[in-house]
C-alpha cells in the first residue's frame, strides 16, 4: 500500500508536458480542478475524461502508474460512493428493501462523485510527475512574488512546499523499510483488534520521526555548507521564461473551461 503512494514522485522526460513552464502547469492544474468541479452532466464528464487521457498520453505517463495513486484512498472512495448511492433522495426508485432505498439520482450522483475524485487525484498528481522539485519551487516562488509586498517570506514558503513534496517518496520508502524490519522480528500489523494495530504502529512511528529529523538536520547542514541564504539576492542557473507553447496551453485551458460550461447546459435528465 505504501508503494502505491506516488505523490511527490518525478518522472523525467522530454515530452511537451515536461517542457512546459512550471508556472503554466500550476495555472493549468488550477484550471483543471475548476473545470472538473463545475462539470455537470455526462457530456461534460466525458469531455474532462478525454482531456485527462490526452494529457497522460502526451506526458507518456503510464495509466497504471497514474492509477496507483488512487489505491491509498480506495476504501474512503468506496465508502463515500455507498453513502451517495443509498442516502441521496430522488423521485425515481430503482431498488427498495425496508429502509434501504436506491434512486436514479443517487446512482448518478455516486458515479459522478467517484469519477470526479478519481480524475482529480490523477490530474493533480500529473503536476509532480512532470515537474522537477527545483522547477516547481521556482514556479511557486515567482507566482507568489506579489505577496512579498506584505512581507511574506515567499521563497522560504515555496522551498518548504517543494521539499515536503520531494521527501514524501523518501519517507514512504523509509517507512516500508522499517515495517519490513519489524515484520522480520515478528511484528504483526494486519491482525488483531484496532487497538492492537494502533499499538503495533508505535515501533514504526518513533524510528520514522528520528529518521525524518536526522534527514532534516543533514539537509540543513548541506544547505549551510553551500552558503544558502534564502531568496534575497539569489540567482538561478535557469531563468523561467514563457514560450509560445505555454501561451497556447493556457489558451487551451481557457477553452476547456468554456466547453465544460457549455456542455453542462445539456441536462443529463433530458437524455
Amino acid at each position: 500500500m505504501l508503494k502505491d503512494i506516488t505523490l511527490g514522485q518525478y518522472f523525467p522526460g522530454g515530452t511537451i508536458v515536461h517542457k512546459l513552464d512550471p508556472r503554466t502547469k500550476l495555472i493549468l492544474t488550477i484550471i483543471y480542478i475548476t473545470a472538473l468541479f463545475i462539470a455537470d452532466g455526462v457530456f461534460a464528464f466525458f469531455f474532462m475524461f478525454a482531456i485527462l487521457v490526452s494529457c497522460l498520453s502526451a506526458s507518456r505517463i503510464k495509466p497504471r502508474t497514474a492509477l496507483r495513486g488512487i489505491k491509498p484512498v480506495l476504501i474512503i472512495l468506496i465508502f463515500m460512493t455507498i453513502l451517495h448511492l443509498f442516502f441521496t433522495k430522488g423521485e425515481i426508485v430503482i431498488f427498495e428493501y425496508r429502509s434501504v432505498v436506491m434512486t436514479r439520482e443517487g446512482v448518478f450522483t455516486a458515479i459522478f462523485m467517484a469519477a470526479r475524485i478519481i480524475m482529480l487525484i490523477v490530474g493533480t498528481f500529473l503536476l509532480t510527475y512532470t515537474t522537477s522539485p527545483i522547477a516547481l519551487t521556482d514556479g511557486l516562488e515567482m507566482m507568489l512574488n506579489p505577496l512579498k509586498k506584505i512581507k511574506l517570506p515567499v521563497h522560504e514558503l515555496a522551498m518548504m512546499m517543494s521539499l515536503a513534496l520531494r521527501f514524501i517518496p523518501t519517507l514512504i520508502e523509509e517507512t516500508d523499510k522499517i515495517m519490513s524490519a519489524q515484520k522480520s522480528r515478528g511484528a504483526d500489523f494486519e491482525t488483531g483488534s484496532i487497538l492492537k494495530r494502533v499499538k503495533a504502529i508505535v515501533p514504526i512511528i518513533i524510528p520514522l520521526f528520528i529518521s525524518a529529523f536526522r534527514r532534516a538536520d543533514e539537509l540543513a547542514t548541506a544547505m549551510e555548507s553551500r552558503c544558502y541564504r534564502g531568496g534575497e539576492g539569489r540567482t538561478r542557473m535557469k531563468t523561467l521564461k514563457a514560450s509560445g507553447r505555454d501561451y497556447a496551453a493556457l489558451a487551451f485551458g481557457a477553452m476547456v473551461v468554456a466547453v465544460v460550461v457549455l456542455l453542462g447546459r445539456i441536462s443529463l435528465w433530458s437524455i
